[in-house]
């Protein structure tokens, strides 16, 4: 349940984000050349954000279940964010 929240919220700002990019591209004072370049430069900087975002939120979801699941059994050593990121 909390990964599924998580990816709605980092989607719903990203796509706030962009809305907000775009709207403040369309009313700037440039050409429609460059607003279109803009726009695309824009677009594929947001995709490639949002792809690496939202695996590293998963990751951490992961990393934080397990650490809690730890915790819960009494474990003296608990895995490190760190040491989920590299597996």
């Amino acid at each position: 349940m909390f990964q599924s929240v998580a990816s709605r919220s980092v989607l719903l700002f990203l796509g706030g984000a962009a809305i907000g990019a775009g709207a403040a591209l369309l009313f700037a004072p440039t050409s429609g050349r460059d607003t279109r370049r803009k726009l695309k430069q824009l677009s594929g900087d947001l995709a490639h954000k949002a792809s690496t975002l939202q695996e590293a939120c998963r990751k951490a979801s992961v990393a934080g279940k397990e650490a809690f699941v730890h915790t819960l059994n009494g474990s003296a050593k608990s895995p490190t964010i760190e040491t989920q990121m590299h597996h």
